[in-house]
């Protein structure tokens, strides 16, 4: 694979996303983004997202809301998507790695990894249901 040229414009999309811990969508990049460079648009926003993704400096979460997340901690863990206002948070828990191999005991393949989302209703929404 040929090397990456440096771009100021991705720099800026990884920065930003590592200063946030709620997932957002490109859309939510490109507003923030767009307030210290307000020259970028939306398509090199989703350009740079995607590559990010792909060459796997970031992560794309896709949690069943139709649109992608974006995640600049790459390290395995599991996310919580809750189910009211579509907020997507890391999850503080013990490693399930296992259950990859739970999964592939009774399977003629090779598992190689597995994405874990739990659903619900997160604190804020829980509390906002209370008083209603």
């Amino acid at each position: 694979m040929a090397t990456l040229k440096y771009s100021r414009q991705r720099e800026t999309i990884k920065n930003f996303l590592m200063t946030r811990k709620d997932h957002p969508t490109a859309d939510v990049v490109y507003m923030n983004v767009r307030q210290d460079n307000p020259n970028i648009s939306l398509g090199t926003v989703y350009r740079n997202l995607t590559l990010l993704a792909d060459i796997g400096e970031i992560q794309r979460l896709r949690v069943g809301d139709g649109v992608d997340h974006f995640d600049a901690d790459t390290s395995p863990h599991y996310h919580f998507v809750c189910t009211e206002c579509g907020s997507v948070v890391d999850l503080e828990m013990d490693s399930i790695e296992n259950i990859t191999e739970i999964a592939g005991a009774n399977f003629d393949g090779h598992i190689t990894g597995h994405v874990t989302y739990f659903y619900g209703t997160c604190k804020h929404c829980t509390q906002k249901q209370k008083l209603s």
